[in-house]
């Protein structure tokens, strides 16, 4: 999501760089040393959620609709790690982000992708955003990618750190009401370096979810 420059798009400046800062107090850190952010901490286990109906099957991920409109398109250009929980937790990185940009275009924090896929600080950051775009009545189009994807597990299996960087050049900020696409020209603002504590599902299955956010905003080594 860009920052506007427009005078009339005064607001969605604001809006925009919440999309490319980390939530709450959650400064980045956790690339100061070899220890994983909260790699002592817990999270409980989540509730169920009932998927809708009408989606591919590609498109439900542990049976959850994580699928989006026409015209928004994530791309993730990750190579798959070797390791098996790196691959799960980096899969449901790219799932946590579907599911944020699906609530930012239905409008709701209640989706069921976000709270399956997000826990704890993850889930306050895509509350967060999305809550940002609904106070301004927008929503998102285009394309995002995500690229230059690394990963590395916590001592104990249950976290995993995916650490990479998004390019926002031609992903950008639309009025609902009017449809009006607010297009800035690409800029250093586009760019943003992301580092996501995914923890393991307790009960055993497959899913990991999003429980930190840490961003790196105007992201020189990801042009």
């Amino acid at each position: 999501m860009k920052r506007r420059t427009l005078p009339a798009a005064t607001a969605l400046v604001a809006a925009a760089a919440l999309l490319l800062s980390a939530c709450g107090s959650e400064d980045d850190k956790s690339g100061d040393n070899d220890k994983i952010a909260g790699a002592e901490s817990g999270s409980p286990t989540p509730k169920e959620s009932t998927s809708p109906s009408g989606a591919p099957a590609e498109d439900k991920p542990d049976g959850v609709d994580v699928s989006l409109p026409a015209d928004v398109n994530l791309v993730f250009d990750w190579d798959e790690p070797k390791n098996k929980n790196e691959a799960a937790a980096m899969a449901d990185t790219a799932n946590f982000f579907r599911a944020m940009f699906r609530g930012v275009d239905k409008g709701t924090t209640k989706d069921a992708g976000v709270v399956t896929y997000a826990v704890d600080g993850g889930l306050k950051y895509a509350n967060t955003q999305i809550n940002a775009y609904i106070d301004g009545g927008w929503t998102v189009t285009g394309t995002r990618r995500h690229y230059d994807v690394t990963t590395r597990s916590a001592a104990n299996g249950a976290l995993v750190e995916v650490a990479f960087c998004a390019d926002d050049t031609k992903f950008y900020g639309k009025e609902v009401k009017s449809g009006k696409v607010l297009k800035t020209d690409p800029s250093i603002n586009d760019f943003g370096y992301f580092k996501i504590i995914m923890v393991k599902n307790p009960t055993g299955t497959d899913l990991w979810r999003a429980s930190k956010v840490f961003v790196e905003t105007k992201a020189a080594k990801c042009r």
